[in-house]
């Protein structure tokens, strides 16, 4: 088992590179971390099983179609001591019994129906959460895989600025040994040094943090990561076809539906029992001495016939359970309406983000411009006499500030994009990396239809007695449609230049 694992998870990987990859073939891509995600996160991995077992309850309702099939058997023996009597007489006897029962409904008023109705409505909303959860890990995976590629570029910058402050800082005291410039300059030099080690340092912590979290929701720490593939195509046009695809698209919004169309199956079964149930019973039944043991001398019992129960009074207990039944399913139907509403607030919230992670770069990449212009100008300056020491510092350290903006602006809009997928519910492994194996959340709920305990008169019965259940509506799956792309970044790679 281990081994047909390891290697579906190895082909995974291996399709995974023909997708979503953006360079040479010795870097580890996001496709390949998106599958290795995919196939061995714990979170999904779990939320799988979660499904498998929801699964279950529909199996365990249709089993009220089914006949039940019971064996009894009892064996006594007894002595009885008449007082009076000498010398004492006693009595024994001894019998046994073996009884063997079936049972099968016919009706049970939409009781069963009611049942099989809202545990399928379970089973399909308890898909929309795997698809929420996924949709997490992914989001996850995307947001740790371009967190390190922004610490990783911080880092070289982080260093690049220690170098260049220590190249000032020797330059400042050859000029001051020569008497060019005072002891205060010199100083300058040195605290800002001092100043950009300890942000190395820090750099170096926050890189090792952003490593682990991705090793946490990957599976394995992070190589050399190539730059992160353009998502585009997959983002609405706008924001108002966003809220169009999340109608039908959102796995929040459409968890809700299921789990109102199982509360309105649950008042259905409340109200069938107020109503008869019909079903067939036999016994056959064997009864003599057990001691001495002769079966041949044994009686037998034949018995079969149709039981109608009626119920007549419950107490009001019945009208009790309908009501409580039915204020549960407005709670659900008032949950579609906040689920809508949520999903509603997060895309605009996501698609406001995005739009002012692009503006955020497009300044971004004015701002390091003209930082690195102001930057070698204020260099030569200094040479001439016409700037200070500080005036040097002050240049290097905007110029980095704006270089460290450049990437977080570039890591926003990525991770605002994803956000915006994961909202309308494209952010799956189907749309991100096709090529990899899927998981078929319905093929065990499928599994379970025709297994053990399954009869061929079922069918008609469960015909007969879902009549007035309202069946589970399936939402349809919405195409992809050929929206125009989006480009996430002016660069091929989207988080550094």
């Amino acid at each position: 088992m281990i081994k047909r694992r390891r290697s579906r998870w190895l082909a995974a990987v291996s399709l995974a590179g023909l997708s979503l990859s953006a360079s040479g073939a010795s870097a580890e891509t996001m496709a390949e971390a998106i599958a290795m995600a995919y196939a061995s996160n714990p979170t999904l991995q779990a939320q799988r099983a979660q499904l498998r077992a929801l699964d279950e309850n529909w199996y365990q309702a249709r089993a009220g179609y089914r006949p039940t099939l019971s064996a009894s058997g009892r064996a006594t023996w007894s002595e009885t001591t008449i007082p009076g009597t000498n010398p004492l007489v006693d009595v024994e006897s001894n019998s046994g019994s073996a009884v063997l029962s079936l049972s099968q409904p016919i009706y049970t008023g939409g009781r069963v129906a009611a049942a099989v109705s809202a545990s399928e409505a379970d089973s399909l909303a308890g898909r929309e959460t795997l698809r929420r959860v996924e949709a997490q890990v992914l989001g996850q995976v995307i947001q740790s895989y371009v967190d390190v590629r922004r610490d990783q570029e911080a880092l070289r910058i982080r260093q690049t600025n220690v170098a260049v402050l220590q190249r000032q800082l020797d330059e400042s005291r050859a000029r001051f040994e020569v008497g060019e410039i005072t002891r205060t300059d010199v100083a300058q030099s040195e605290a800002r040094l001092a100043a950009a080690v300890a942000l190395l340092n820090s750099a170096q912590a926050t890189l090792a943090t952003s490593r682990a979290t991705y090793e946490a929701v990957v599976g394995q720490a992070p190589g050399d990561l190539a730059p992160e593939p353009p998502i585009g195509t997959l983002l609405p046009g706008s924001i108002e076809q966003a809220w169009d695809l999340a109608e039908s698209g959102s796995p929040i919004l459409r968890a809700a539906e299921y789990a109102e169309q199982a509360s309105r199956a649950r008042v259905t079964g409340a109200r069938a029992e107020q109503m008869p149930t019909v079903a067939l019973q036999g016994q056959l039944g064997y009864s003599g001495l057990v001691s001495p043991l002769h079966t041949d001398a044994y009686s037998r019992a034949l018995s079969g016939g149709a039981v109608v129960t009626v119920p007549l009074f419950t107490g009001g207990q019945t009208l009790s359970r309908v009501r409580a039944a039915t204020e549960r399913n407005n709670i659900d139907r008032l949950g579609v309406e906040n689920a809508r509403r949520t999903v509603r607030q997060s895309i605009t919230q996501s698609w406001s983000a995005l739009q002012a992670a692009r503006s955020n770069i497009e300044a971004t990449d004015k701002q390091v411009r003209a930082a690195r212009i102001a930057a070698e100008g204020v260099v030569q300056e200094q040479r001439v006499g016409l700037r200070t020491t500080i005036d040097v510092l002050n240049a290097e350290q905007e110029l980095r500030a704006a270089e460290l903006s450049q990437i977080s602006a570039r890591r926003d809009e990525y991770v605002a994009a994803a956000g915006v997928l994961g909202q309308v519910g494209r952010l799956q492994a189907g749309y991100l990396v096709p090529e990899i194996p899927r998981y078929d959340p319905a093929a065990n709920f499928n599994n379970l239809r025709v297994t053990w305990g399954w009869v061929p008169w079922e069918v008609p019965i469960s015909g007969v007695d879902g009549v007035l259940v309202p069946k589970p509506k399936v939402i349809p799956d919405r195409p992809v449609p050929a929206a125009p792309a989006v480009k996430v970044s002016s660069d091929a790679d989207p988080v550094t230049k």
